[in-house]
């Protein structure tokens, strides 16, 4: 993919802008950070449940030893 300079960059813009309307593109740019954060929040979740089963528990059922055992 080559370089984009500046002026690539406003007529992508210019582009965008005749496309969609001024009035559109707020709503859009909000969505995608919707959609970023919603990503990177599922991204994290995902990691931490990987990461609780894949290190091993200790039994919650223990039974515990009696100190008055009889002999």
């Amino acid at each position: 993919m080559p370089n984009l300079g500046f002026q690539e960059l406003i007529v992508i813009f210019l582009i965008i802008l005749i496309l969609f309307g001024a009035k559109k593109i707020p709503d859009i740019a909000a969505g995608l950070g919707r959609g970023i954060r919603d990503f990177k929040r599922a991204m994290k979740d995902t990691g931490e449940e990987i990461q609780k089963s894949a290190t091993p528990e200790a039994p919650a059922n223990k039974p515990a030893e009696s100190s008055d055992k009889k002999e």
